[in-house]
């Protein structure tokens, strides 16, 4: 489920620096200058409303209606200007977008790119009901960002008419300024409510919403300023349509009203010069010179402190400033500091301003709502955090659980808590034991309701009938959504057993339930043996005590000692001796059977380890025995071939080839170029070769010889901390030491690279890559899946797998990873860029995989990782079914099925005998016939080994190792086997 706040959290806090202007904020100071000469307007035309014609109007031409004056300023801001629409085909291709938001809306509401779209439309088509309808719903789903806000209370102020239209308009500023800090949203509320001074109460409403402002966000030191003048501006407007008639007003007068609001205005100064803000400097000399009396001493010292206050605070300021949002790190730095100060006013700015940029952190609002349920423990600010943390973040069932304490903490009514608990359901977890955690939080909250001195109640029954909703919601919610309950341990039916036994002394029922537990794969261990042997214990009685623990006995595969000695204790303790000759014979079985299976597993561990550590000295010997043959033949080749050039020297060349032998030799014909080195070749020989074509057993040589003159060089297993493999380079590389070399410079100095080639001397399409020191070759494995003549080249260590055969190389985590998603269904044509620009409106992507077969090919796969979970959640739900170039694709969190393990050689035995290692068939295993041309009498040994092991008295003197030792029997020994057939 998407949750926007998501998307946007609002526009990054751009922090205006003291200094020299910022580029616009010239504009700024003439937006400013005419919001003022609007308010001042504003004020005197309710001033003058108030107080009668008496208070003479500074300004020509003010009329009743200039009151309203704001309203139309702010809607001529906002407003698209005059369109006439006509009805064309862009019109129609709206309705019908309109159509399908609206449906698909109502399949998810939780569609926040959805919900921004229609109403863009609508507003574009002049739908003001159907606008106001979207709007609202959002709201009522998601936090709004001050954007949006923004441009629905202009639109609702354009069309206000009268007082019922102006109170929908603070209806709704009340709600915009509940969703997250935003001190624009304020400043627009301060100077709305201005254009309502002249109705009843107005006055009063002004200077609370001024007021609330600075609560709220006047200690806000690079925003916090504009409240403060605008409040100062509103009292000061008022001062300034009050001084013409101020001298003829009598003394009492004068200090009722004007005297009074000079004060007023006095105080505003005192209180913002007190808290360190930016630009306090220019505050402080306006004051002095706006002054007619020179300024208290105790003001100048307050106005001292607070600028020493500004010089600790700054360092934080600035590193929000150079930072880029969402600036985190800086914000998590700056809250340490404030919670090491212990200002609370000054501890809440600073989480509300860090949850405008980072309102997607789940472990931001825990942080936020922890500190108010320790500290303040004000039930309205508490309960409000939690709530929007919900909605921000309601993937995280955390928050959930912390809400639904929070609200049982402060009171809250039942009905309440289950809505919510019901809400809570419907987030859309993404893990199965998320839906376990929640709902043990909500029956923990129902078990607190239940008085247990009573034998039966409301509350009671509640209790039992949410435990079995439990059960099943996970049998069939989540068990059909995730494929697994999240409850493997059964910690829900263990809770209620435990109710029943210890609160209402149903014991009965307490077993029926640990017998479904231990039905559900859980017998096996002794854990759950031994706590169901304590809730016995504790409420049962002895004989249900004893039953569990011969049960236990019997069953347990984990710790099967320790179930026997509690067992061996309790007959120690209560039992007769029948009981305790029983309990040793059955303890004393069931370890004998134990250690049994012990030592037959340590044997099969032990053969396989033998069987793997023969295999390479197998393979040792039989690459010693190949090189042994190969030098072999070539010095009886080397003295073959001088033999037949003696002859032909002696005979001549008169006899003609055979046709068969004369085509190979033609299609064989080198380049000259090659038949020149082929020349000098010979000539080490101390033959010279008078004719062009060359005899096979030439050209073999040559190709022996053409392996790039690189000589064979044995792995040094020693250097394997300093080199890396690397495979998947195309066979076609020319050179690949050339080529190669650049590419592996760059991690650090390359002592060698070993390109491995055939006997024909073709490139085998991997290598070796030495350097000359470690972190080099660390380095290079970064390289891995670099694109290398348009195939990735596969790097990684250099790894003996005759000493580590279960050794793989896999770079990428196969567990779940609550920041990353798996996206499949990709049209192949999808790039890097083009996927990346696509995912990152959802959030900051840290990288992206395109998944691709080892010929550079996609597979139509991605891995995409985002900065954090919510980043990734969101993403999920925005993505999935999305249409990229008319592929459907599908958006998950990342999260692969269970490799399976490799099956061991035990496993594979045939129904004959145990399986015969691989060497004995060769390099290249069984013929097509998948015959074994083992005779039967060398199998007797095995089956035997087989029997052993399966019967009940093995016999000691055949091992695993004698089995290995048949096939090193020699031709001799097998013919005495067969003649005693």
């Amino acid at each position: 489920m998407a949750t926007a706040a998501a998307t946007s959290a609002t526009e990054p806090e751009t922090e205006p620096k003291a200094g020299p202007k910022a580029e616009g904020e010239e504009d700024e100071v003439k937006a400013a200058k005419t919001r003022r000469k609007v308010l001042s307007r504003a004020v005197a035309t309710a001033t003058y409303k108030t107080m009668g014609p008496g208070w003479d109007q500074q300004e020509e031409g003010v009329s009743e209606s200039d009151g309203d004056e704001y309203a139309m300023a702010s809607s001529a801001e906002s407003s698209p200007g005059e369109y006439e629409w006509e009805y064309d085909q862009e019109e129609e291709k709206n309705q019908l977008e309109i159509e399908r938001l609206e449906e698909q809306l109502s399949i998810n509401v939780y569609d926040y790119n959805c919900h921004v779209d229609l109403i863009r439309l609508l507003r574009l088509e002049g739908e003001l009901t159907k606008v106001r309808m979207a709007r609202q719903k959002m709201s009522e789903i998601f936090p709004l960002t001050e954007e949006l806000w923004l441009e629905w209370l202009h639109d609702e102020i354009s069309m206000a008419l009268d007082g019922l239209d102006r109170e929908h308009v603070y209806d709704l500023f009340e709600k915009a300024v509940k969703d997250y800090i935003c001190p624009n949203i304020w400043l627009e509320y301060g100077q709305y409510s201005v254009g309502g001074m002249g109705q009843k109460g107005g006055m009063e409403k002004v200077r609370s919403v001024f007021e609330r402002a600075l609560s709220s966000v006047g200690l806000h030191m690079t925003k916090g300023l504009a409240i403060w003048e605008a409040y100062r501006e509103f009292e000061s407007a008022i001062v300034e349509a009050a001084r013409p008639i101020a001298d003829f007003l009598s003394p009492f007068d004068r200090g009722q009203t004007f005297d009074s609001q000079l004060e007023k205005v006095h105080s505003l100064f005192r209180r913002q010069l007190a808290i360190p803000l930016y630009d306090m400097e220019a505050t402080f000399a306006e004051y002095e010179e706006w002054s007619e009396d020179p300024i208290p001493e105790s003001v100048i010292q307050n106005y001292n402190k607070a600028l020493q206050q500004l010089e600790k605070y700054k360092p934080y300021e600035e590193a929000l400033l150079e930072a880029e949002a969402p600036r985190l790190a800086e914000y998590q730095a700056y809250i340490d500091f404030e919670m090491k100060i212990g200002d609370p006013a000054r501890i809440q700015l600073i989480f509300e301003r860090a949850l405008v940029e980072n309102c997607l952190v789940p472990d931001l609002w825990i942080r936020y709502s922890q500190y108010l349920d320790r500290q303040l423990k004000l039930k309205d600010l508490v309960l409000s955090v939690h709530n929007r943390a919900i909605r921000n973040c309601p993937w995280t069932v955390a928050l959930w659980s912390r809400y639904l304490l929070a609200m049982e903490r402060h009171g809250v009514e039942h009905q309440v808590i289950s809505g919510t608990f019901e809400k809570a359901l419907s987030a859309g977890f993404i893990q199965a034991t998320d839906y376990v955690e929640i709902w043990q939080a909500y029956l923990d909250y129902l078990r607190r309701r239940v008085d247990f001195k009573q034998d039966s109640s409301k509350e009671l029954e509640e209790l039992r009938s949410a435990f079995t909703r439990s059960l099943e919601y996970l049998k069939q919610e989540v068990e059909e959504r995730f494929n697994e309950s999240g409850d493997p341990s059964c910690t829900i039916m263990q809770n209620w057993a435990r109710i029943e036994a210890r609160l209402c002394n149903n014991m009965q029922k307490a077993r029926e339930l640990w017998d479904s537990i231990m039905t559900k794969g859980n017998a096996k261990y002794a854990n759950m043996w031994l706590e169901y042997y304590n809730l016995e214990r504790a409420h049962g009685d002895t004989q249900h005590c004893r039953k569990a623990l011969h049960r236990a006995v019997q069953c347990t595969s984990d710790y099967p000692e320790h179930v026997c000695d509690v067992l061996l204790t309790m007959e120690r303790t209560e039992g007769t001796l029948e009981d305790w000759d029983t309990a040793v014979q059955k303890t004393e079985t069931r370890l004998a059977r134990v250690n049994e299976q012990r030592i037959k597993a340590a044997e099969k561990e032990a053969a396989l380890a033998q069987q793997e550590d023969d295999k390479a000295e197998h393979w040792k010997r039989v690459r010693a025995e190949k090189k042994a043959s190969k030098k072999k033949k070539k010095t009886r080749g080397a003295d073959k071939r001088r033999a037949d050039e003696d002859d032909e020297k002696e005979w001549g060349d008169d006899e003609e080839e055979p046709a068969s032998k004369r085509r190979r030799v033609e299609n064989s014909v080198s380049p000259a170029g090659e038949v020149q080195d082929l020349e000098a070749e010979i000539g080490l020989f101390g033959k010279s070769a008078p004719v062009d074509v060359e005899p096979p057993s030439k050209q073999k040589e040559r190709a022996a010889a053409l392996k790039r003159d690189v000589p064979k060089v044995l792995h040094d297993s020693s250097k394997d901390s300093v080199t890396v493999f690397v495979s998947n380079l195309p066979y076609s590389m020319g050179e690949p030491d050339a080529k190669l070399r650049p590419l592996f410079e760059s991690c650090g100095e390359v002592v060698e690279i070993r390109p491995i080639f055939s006997n024909r001397g073709d490139f085998r399409g991997y290598c070796y890559v030495e350097f000359k020191e470690e972190k080099s070759a660390m380095q290079a494995l970064q390289l891995d899946r670099k694109n290398v003549e348009g195939r990735p080249m596969f790097v990684s260590p250099c790894v003996d797998k005759s000493k580590n055969p279960d050794f793989k190389v896999f770079r990428y985590s196969t567990a779940l990873e609550k920041h990353k998603l798996f996206i499949s269904g990709l049209p192949f044509s999808c790039t890097k860029e083009e996927l990346e620009e696509i995912c990152k409106a959802h959030g900051t992507v840290r990288d992206i995989r395109l998944v691709t077969n080892r010929a550079g090919k996609p597979k139509g796969l991605a891995y995409v990782e985002y900065e954090n979970e919510s980043q990734a959640s969101q993403a999920v739900m925005k993505m999935d079914g999305m249409t990229i170039k008319e592929n459907v694709i599908k958006v998950a969190i990342s999260n692969p099925p269970q490799r399976k393990a490799p099956e061991k050689p035990e496993a594979k035995r045939g129904a004959g005998g145990p399986m015969v290692p691989r060497q004995i068939y060769g390099a290249r295993g069984k013929g097509r016939t998948q015959l074994s041309l083992l005779p039967r009498a060398l199998q007797r040994p095995s089956s035997a080994v087989a029997q052993a092991e399966n019967g009940p008295a093995p016999k000691p003197a055949v091992t695993a190792s004698a089995a290995t030792e048949a096939p090193k029997m020699s031709n001799a020994d097998f013919a005495k086997l067969l003649l005693r057939k």
